[in-house]
């Protein structure tokens, strides 16, 4: 027998040696000790992608602690032969990085897959050609590095938030450089590099400094100028057609890089590598599977598409040598090298592991783990325990304490071999297990003792996020929106203008009314106006300068306000005025329970929970809605609330829109309170009539802690003993009946709403105060966004989009929402894509039925869900990358959007096709639906969408159901703020005036150069956001982030800007005085108060008298001044001077 830790290896070229007896992650094991040991890097070939992403984990994972051998990867493009897609910048990212450090590399595993290496690639010397090094303390000219920027393939644009993009601003360079985990920003002072920091993309704040970095190349082929040349003379060689059609040609001709130009390779160089060529000459090569067969069936395809696309003269394409490896080749080149094959051979060198027994736990036994506690009495070696993640090995030991097995945790598998522990539990995310006979060691994963647990791969770094941020963004605005003044009412915003009045140059805003007329707000001013959102854009009603028209209509529209606000209160008084139940938490209990999520928290969800805890702490009932796009963890927040509820003896009923729904969410629940003595239990159909009848009683007598379900769970015949809390999934799908019986459950009940895409009225309500809202907006790291594309139905297009996911290894929905003929479509899909396993789901199938076919789809046992909407919530599955939606026009926005998340759960880029009738005519409500949603691709964009499901449906009355009004003409922006301002007012007993909400405008004006200069910040639309922000900004603290943040951002504060932020400052002072102006010109200056100023008019009076000669009042409500201030600073110091005079009633002051 050998040593699986001391494996045999060839020790000259052109040998193999062969290894049999290796069953599970043996293979995996015995690769990373070899790897440690042989004289060069190990090439690992594997017959499919998900192989090798199977054993990039497990050798990562066996490689920790062995010493200096790093794990590559050289990932699948994801995409098709002779696609017209480009791969996602993260995989090019992992390319190029593994590229450049193979040929160099002396020790160490590069995995890849036999379609991979079947590709030929760049030659070796244009990417270390291409590589740029640069460190602190170096001359570097901007423009230079721009310029080099550029040429090498990176991306300029305003904020850097993916690999391949850079920024320049002032003497600040932001870059994403292929291969790092984080962008880094670069600071020069002069022309010389000051400082080299990461940064978040998230907040764009920075962190970690580094003293040097590598710039490899942006790409796989040049776009500099000798390249552009060098593609444009080999393609009118290769290819006989009319330029003119070409688009390809055309981009590659205007620097643009097409989509699919890695299909082009060949055009931009005189001659391509192969992986071979990269390798270093001491390389030993692995394969895994049959990759022969799997890269003659690469080929077919290869040949196939070939054939179907040879002689389109717009596209193009080279022939299949010319781009990739035939399999004959492959194997030629292959036995030049050391090899190692698995598979029995009288040669070959055997290894004694074994296959474990059935281990699985099963549920419905008195003993559950009762086979896995038989193994492991029968001593059959050192067992180490395999946990998922941190939270799920926390969860273990608690489950394996009650049933007297205390592992010893350890932090990897070498830890392990070199203790004497007889059991151990560590933590990784392994599948497959091992046994080895000679050496009596063992690994047992989860996946043997939960055969049907899912494991949820999706790692998380923390991310800081601004909730507020989000709404901000809603604010951004584009030449031609329609905004809202709120003196002067909606106008057309046309770009920013530098005017120069009194010699002093400052920014205002552009707006247009009616009839043409202009109006200039000073950039100071920002805060005065909203983006309009209430109809159409381009319907909405523009207003008249200089008339009462906009007057009017903002006292119609305040008067409704009233009514509306008078009305909310009163729900909310009612709420407000019952006594909720005050909820205790046991810190120690809920800290173990909270230390069981198998994810880290975002920092949203943080928010969230402590909102939750907060709220159910007070003694007024908890009515929150908790908003968070698909799969960004708003079921955990639930959890923590139904933890506490029931901690503290009360029941919680968790009511879900979907049947399918209610289940997972039960065996989610129950998996998530294994190790606490909390009952769960569900109401559905999957249950029978008497075991319904028996789980009510039990409800009644107060022996179930959570009871989940659909709106069965709000039938009168439910009698539950102790409810506290009502838990909603989805609100936006019950109807209006069961609505109007959870308004009956809400004065007493503390409710918790979770939903992706919010109701507009939900949204209203919660945004006007009535009900609080928690936003995760934060993705769980490495989720990238949906690739969203709308098209007409065509064959062609859904069978490359099937096959672009099945050829990486995942699974697709198809959603075809018609029972009656989705048993056709499924055929149809069966003879389009014959290689497919396909499986159909829809509501009206039996139960079971459902049940069994959502699990085997879950379990890979087949790879097309053909359904219904029945996928729309909950349903998590990781490797779901691909959703076709037929007939998209149908759906509402909330609807598309939820559908859209069920994909991109993983780190793989994940496509949506919404797939239209033929020469659609669509109705200009449901093309808006869809612009919408191919516009909203940023991951967190269900809030977004909420918004733009208001101005699509010209807004919602906010109790009633009229779907118009003075939303319209007001805009929602404003709307919103009036009504809070409103309920504010009713509620500090005062009457809402108009007048009142208008005095909020503070105008100042003190004709100094206060501006963010366009060389400081050259976009206008970041600039923008810029005003926005400080203009908005509520108080001191928040300025002073603001300033840090542009500092970090930007540089150093240019005088200009530093007098804009002054002059904030001023204002927030100003408005705790109630003034209206203050007004500064050359040698004198005024300041206006409102009608309700709180100042006392005493200290006025003291001033003038002091000093007649500066002072004087000017009218009822103006104080006015003398100065002889040259200088912008001098009069900021007078006019703070005044302020510090003022002084308020002491009525105000108590």
């Amino acid at each position: 027998m050998n040593d699986i830790f001391n494996p045999p290896l060839p020790e000259t070229e052109f040998t193999t040696t062969y290894w049999d007896g290796i069953v599970g992650s043996a293979d995996s094991l015995v690769l990373a000790q070899a790897a440690a040991q042989a004289e060069g890097p190990l090439l690992l070939i594997c017959d499919n992608n998900e192989t090798v992403e199977r054993c990039l984990r497990e050798i990562a994972y066996f490689n920790a602690g062995i010493g200096d051998t790093g794990v590559y990867v050289l990932p699948d493009w994801e995409t098709l032969p002779y696609d017209s897609f480009s791969p996602h910048q993260d995989i090019i990212s992992d390319r190029l990085a593994t590229l450049f450090n193979l040929p160099k590399l002396e020790r160490g595993v590069v995995v890849t897959s036999i379609t991979s290496l079947m590709h030929q690639l760049p030659p070796r010397q244009y990417i270390s050609a291409n590589s740029l090094d640069l460190a602190v303390g170096q001359s570097v000219s901007i423009a230079e590095m721009r310029a080099q920027m550029l040429l090498a393939g990176y991306q300029v644009v305003e904020a850097v938030m993916e690999h391949g993009e850079f920024a320049v601003r002032g003497s600040i360079i932001d870059i994403f450089p292929m291969g790092t985990e984080l962008p880094l920003r670069i600071d020069l002072f002069d022309d010389v590099i000051d400082s080299i920091r990461r940064f978040d993309p998230e907040t764009q704040r920075s962190a970690a400094q580094v003293k040097e970095i590598r710039l490899l190349p942006g790409r796989e082929y040049p776009m500099d100028e000798a390249g552009i040349s060098q593609f444009r003379g080999r393609f009118r060689e290769l290819f006989d057609v009319d330029l003119r059609q070409c688009p390809i040609y055309q981009d590659v001709s205007s620097g643009l890089s097409s989509p699919g130009l890695e299909y082009y390779l060949n055009v931009f160089f005189d001659r391509l590598d192969s992986l071979f060529d990269f390798l270093p000459e001491t390389t030993t090569i692995c394969n895994i599977g049959d990759i022969r067969a799997a890269g003659e069936a690469f080929w077919k395809d290869i040949q196939a598409r070939y054939e179907d696309r040879r002689f389109d003269r717009y596209r193009p394409i080279l022939s299949p040598d010319q781009v990739f490896i035939a399999v004959n080749d492959i194997f030629r080149r292959l036995k030049s090298y050391r090899q190692i094959e698995f598979k029995q051979h009288p040669q070959a060198s055997h290894f004694a592991t074994l296959s474990l027994p059935d281990l699985a736990s099963n549920s419905r036994l008195a003993h559950p783990f009762l086979s896995l506690q038989e193994f492991i009495a029968s001593k059959p070696g050192r067992i180490l325990l395999c946990a998922e993640t941190a939270g799920r090995r926390e969860t273990l030991l608690e489950l394996f304490r009650q049933i007297e097995i205390n592992p010893v945790p350890f932090e990897h598998w070498q830890d392990f071999i070199s203790s004497d522990a007889a059991l151990g539990l560590t933590i990784a995310q392994i599948d497959r297990a091992l046994w080895l006979q000679e050496e009596n060691l063992l690994l047992i994963t989860e996946a043997q003792i939960f055969e049907e647990r899912i494991a949820q791969r999706r790692r998380r770094k923390r991310t800081q996020s601004n909730t507020d941020f989000i709404i901000k963004s809603l604010t951004e605005l584009h030449v031609d929106d329609a905004v809202v003044h709120l003196e002067h009412g909606v106008g057309r915003y046309r770009g920013l203008q530098t005017i120069t009045t009194d010699g002093e140059t400052t920014e205002f805003l552009t707006l247009e009314y009616a009839n043409g007329s202009k109006l200039y707000v000073p950039v100071s001013a920002l805060h005065l106006i909203s983006r309009y959102s209430g109809a159409d854009q381009d319907t909405a009603p523009l207003n008249t300068l200089g008339t009462e028209q906009w007057q009017k209509t903002k006292r119609k529209a305040a008067e409704k306000i009233r009514d509306v606000a008078a009305e909310l209160l009163d729900i909310y008084a009612q709420r407000e005025a019952r006594k909720g139940f005050q909820y205790r938490v046991v810190q120690e209990d809920y800290d173990k329970f909270a230390a069981s999520f198998p994810f880290e928290e975002t920092a949203d969800q943080e928010n969230a929970i402590a909102a939750v805890i907060d709220d159910m702490s007070s003694t007024r009932p908890m009515d929150r809605l908790v908003c968070g796009d698909v799969g960004f963890g708003k079921t955990e927040v639930a959890m923590r609330a139904a933890f506490i509820a029931v901690q503290n003896s009360k029941q919680v009923a968790m009511l879900v829109p979907t049947t399918l729904l209610a289940q997972q969410h039960f065996e989610s629940l129950q998996d998530r309170f294994a190790d606490s003595p909390v009952r769960v239990d569900v109401l559905s159909r999957f249950k029978s009539a008497s075991d319904q009848a028996a789980t009510i009683e039990k409800v009644k007598a107060g022996k179930i802690d959570i009871l989940i379900g659909t709106h069965k769970l709000l039938h009168g015949e439910i009698d539950y003993s102790n409810l506290g809390l009502l838990i909603i999934d989805e609100e936006h799908r019950f109807g209006v009946r069961q609505k109007d019986k959870l308004k009956a459950l809400r004065a007493n009940v503390d409710i918790l709403t979770l939903t992706a895409t919010p109701i507009p009225r939900t949204l209203n309500m919660a945004l006007s105060s009535v009900r609080d809202l928690s936003l995760i907006v934060t993705p769980p790291a490495k989720r990238l966004s949906v690739k969203t594309f709308v098209r007409e139905s065509q064959e062609s297009l859904i069978k490359e989009a099937i096959s672009r996911e099945l050829l990486r290894g995942g699974q697709v929905f198809y959603l075809h929402n018609e029972v009656k003929s989705i048993d056709r479509a499924a055929e149809e899909l069966r003879e389009l894509v014959p290689q497919a396993r396909i499986c159909v789901a829809h509501g009206q199938m039996p139960e079971r039925e459902l049940e069994k076919v959502m699990a085997d789809f879950y379990h890979k046992r087949y790879n097309i869900l053909v359904c219904t909407t029945i996928i729309e919530t909950g349903i998590d599955i990781p490797s779901a990358n691909t959703i076709i939606i037929d007939r998209a026009d149908k759906f509402g926005l909330a609807q598309l959007h939820q559908l859209r998340g069920r994909v991109g759960r993983s780190h793989h880029q994940a496509y949506a096709y919404l797939l239209l009738p033929p020469q659609s005519r669509l109705q200009s409500d449901a093309q808006k639906r869809i612009e919408a949603i191919q516009a909203a691709t940023t991951l967190g964009a269900g809030f977004t969408l909420a918004s733009h499901d208001l101005e699509i449906r010209g807004a919602g009355e906010l109790l009633g159901d009229e779907q118009s009004g003075h939303m319209q003409k007001i805009g929602f922006a404003l709307y919103t703020e009036m009504l809070d301002e409103a309920v504010a007012a009713i509620r500090a007993g005062r009457v809402p005036s108009i007048e009142a909400f208008a005095d909020r405008a503070i105008e100042i004006n003190l004709r100094i150069p206060a501006l963010i200069p366009e060389e400081y910040l050259p976009d206008v639309h970041t600039r923008l956001i810029m005003y926005k922000r400080i203009s908005s900004a509520s108080d001191e603290d928040e300025l002073e982030d603001l300033q840090v943040e542009m500092i970090d951002r930007f540089g150093l504060l240019p005088k200009q800007l530093s007098l804009l932020i002054q002059q904030t400052r001023l204002k927030l002072r100003a408005s705790g005085f109630g003034i209206k102006k203050i007004d500064a010109n050359v040698s004198s200056g005024r300041i206006e108060f409102n009608q309700h100023t709180e100042v006392d008019p005493f200290c006025l009076v003291q001033m003038i008298q002091g000093d007649p000669q500066t002072y004087k009042l000017g009218g009822a409500n103006q104080l006015q001044f003398k100065h002889n201030c040259a200088h912008p600073d001098e009069k900021m110091v007078l006019i703070n001077g005044i302020l510090d005079n003022l002084k308020l009633n002491e009525s105000k002051v108590a």
